[in-house]
């Protein structure tokens, strides 16, 4: 429970990235960007979505990436955000904590549903075939509020009959999905857990070879990261931002691809991943 309890805690991150007027901007709408890749890669990736965001809210949007998941979550607590794109588990978190809501999840032309994978991924050519051969190997989760790096695949880790504290000799959290795959591409460590479509787009850039990493698991379908908004948020402002969203399409949004909109979602979708958790004994009632 003490990595949980870690994750209860109030983020002790640094709120000055929040320029201040960007914290006190009016008229603006507040996003935060969980940081699947380095900040600023982040801001890029999201900037034709923000853009056209803005175009049909018409208001400015202002975005903001923590240098850690709990970040944006403890930016929705203090208020320091209107709204934010979070994983799965990190909306679980931010729900009891932060009194979010999801609201909408992305959809994509590529598989015009809202659900991806996590992998577990090692090197072709380090003879890891399965979980077993990871024994005494070193691993590579992205963040303790990691849906698909880190509380889905601890979960099959253990569901497969292995604690990962026992199973890999050094476990390390890197980050993002993006340094995860780097550091097993480059031998840092000898696997990781990430997202199948993050693992896609590092391919298609070419940050690795397609051939150069291979899947050793990979886990059901996982409901997509959604859009969050405070519960507090003005209500006609909730409105025109879901109306505003449904209309952003034919732009790229980082590893998720061309949108086609986003569609309505509920916190209801999200009880897999309360589920999951309580295979790994978190229990999410003493979050609060």
């Amino acid at each position: 429970m003490n990595t949980f309890r870690k994750l209860l805690c109030v983020a002790s991150v640094s709120l000055s990235l929040l320029s201040s007027a960007q914290a006190h901007a009016e008229n603006a709408l507040r996003i935060g960007l969980i940081p699947s890749e380095d900040s600023q890669s982040m801001i890029e990736s999201s900037q034709l979505v923000l853009d056209q965001l803005q175009a049909q809210l018409g208001m400015p949007v202002k975005p903001f990436v923590a240098t850690d998941y709990n970040g944006v979550i403890e930016a929705l607590r203090s208020k320091k955000l209107d709204a934010a794109y979070l994983g799965p588990f990190s909306y679980v978190l931010a729900n009891q904590v932060a009194d979010v809501e999801a609201f909408a999840v992305a959809v994509t032309k590529k598989t015009g549903k809202s659900a991806y994978r996590s992998l577990v991924v090692a090197r072709t050519d380090s003879g890891i075939r399965s979980l077993a051969d990871l024994k005494g190997h070193t691993f590579a989760f992205v963040d303790p509020s990691s849906t698909s790096g880190h509380l889905f695949p601890k979960a099959g880790i253990e569901q497969a009959g292995y604690k990962p504290d026992e199973l890999f000799s050094r476990v390390i959290f890197s980050g993002s999905h993006d340094a995860s795959i780097l550091a097993v591409a480059n031998g840092k460590v000898d696997g990781a857990a990430v997202a199948d479509r993050i693992l896609a787009s590092a391919i298609a850039q070419g940050q690795i070879k397609d051939g150069d990493l291979q899947v050793v698991w990979s886990s059901p379908d996982i409901p997509e990261s959604p859009m969050v908004w405070r519960k507090d948020l003005d209500p006609a402002l909730k409105q025109k931002l879901a109306a505003a969203l449904a209309q952003v399409k034919d732009v790229p949004w980082g590893d998720q691809g061309m949108l086609n909109g986003f569609q309505p979602t509920s916190d209801d979708a999200y009880d897999v991943v309360r589920d999951t958790a309580k295979v790994l004994d978190l229990d999410l009632g003493k979050m609060k």
